[in-house]
């Protein structure tokens, strides 16, 4: 029996805990034996239930942190949009358009390193108006936010709180200058502290190597997110990394299998950038992802929520309907 057959069985039947010796050994696994093994992980733990998330970028542009992929960056000209805070009734009026959708889980995002106390006041009462007039899960994306802001959110029916580690500490001072790694750690465990769920994951293509993805999965698991979104670069110009090579997607099916037999129970999220690969994330999602966001990213397009309706059901998955 095969190396992946032997730790996909020990998974499976004993609840085993991936090492990081085991995930490095599966950097040589054969491709398609790896992707099938992975997706039966995903089947046995999950069976066919899908999860589907859309996002609002509900402040644009104008950031001071230097992340160094990120179109939204003040250290760039990349002509994204800029705008203040939304209304609570323009991310409403959003939101309830994706709830007719069928999508059941909704994020609002950012721009900028933090809140200040009266956007966490404006967004605790945009929250409110979602919980009381929408179905909808909701989940907020706001940078470096403090156990104070986070109680405060949690009160107003917060759900989940993402924000992704980019990539592992060895590589993260390459990829931005003006936060660090373990603020990230920190952050997340702040919002643990205060009782929500995390959702946090990483960019594919940065320049980083496969032993720091393995290594970031694993802290991401540590930390009990809930939800992993998996991006793949799409390179911005005008940005430090507008030149990167683009990932192929027999390398992207590789990282999303060996993350699902790092954390089996979580939901790996294809997330930015499907259209580099493209068929959507079609070979992804049978490689172990279970979830995803649709529709327009932050100042990207992203694939239409009907598309991916249609194209996960043509997959054999079964998408969730409302949670709350």
């Amino acid at each position: 029996m095969s190396f992946v057959q032997e730790l996909k069985n020990k998974i499976l039947n004993d609840g085993y805990v991936t090492t990081r010796e085991d995930a490095i050994k599966l950097l040589d696994a054969d491709l398609e034996e790896l992707t099938a093994a992975a997706n039966e992980i995903r089947e046995k733990l999950h069976g066919n239930d899908f999860d589907f998330c859309s996002i609002v970028n509900a402040r644009s542009g104008r950031c001071s942190e230097n992340c160094k992929y990120c179109a939204q960056s003040s250290y760039y000209h990349t002509g994204a949009p800029e705008y203040k805070l939304l209304s609570a009734d323009e991310i409403v009026a959003d939101a309830k358009k994706k709830e007719a959708a069928g999508i059941p889980r909704y994020s609002i995002v950012t721009s900028g390193r933090t809140l200040t106390k009266n956007d966490v006041e404006q967004i605790c009462e945009t929250i409110r108006r979602l919980k009381k007039e929408t179905r909808l899960s909701v989940c907020l994306s706001s940078g470096l936010l403090n156990r104070e802001q986070f109680d405060q959110l949690k009160a107003a029916g917060l759900s989940r709180f993402h924000n992704n580690l980019e990539t592992y500490r060895r590589h993260f001072p390459d990829v931005c200058t003006t936060h660090t790694y373990d603020d990230k750690i920190g952050v997340l465990q702040n919002a643990v502290a205060a009782g929500l769920e995390i959702c946090s994951g990483g960019i594919m293509g940065l320049g980083e190597t496969m032993e720091d993805r393995i290594d970031m999965c694993i802290d991401i698991r540590e930390l009990g997110a809930k939800s992993t979104p998996i991006n793949v670069l799409n390179a911005i110009p005008g940005t430090p990394f507008e030149n990167l090579p683009k990932m192929t997607n027999d390398e992207f099916c590789r990282i999303v299998a060996i993350y699902r037999f790092i954390n089996p129970k979580a939901y790996l999220r294809l997330a930015g950038g499907r259209g580099v690969l493209g068929d959507y994330g079609a070979k992804a999602f049978k490689s172990g992802a279970n979830a995803t966001i649709t529709d327009d990213m932050l100042t990207t397009a992203g694939v239409n929520s009907a598309t991916d309706f249609e194209l996960v059901k043509s997959l054999g998955f079964e998408p969730h309907g409302f949670l709350d």
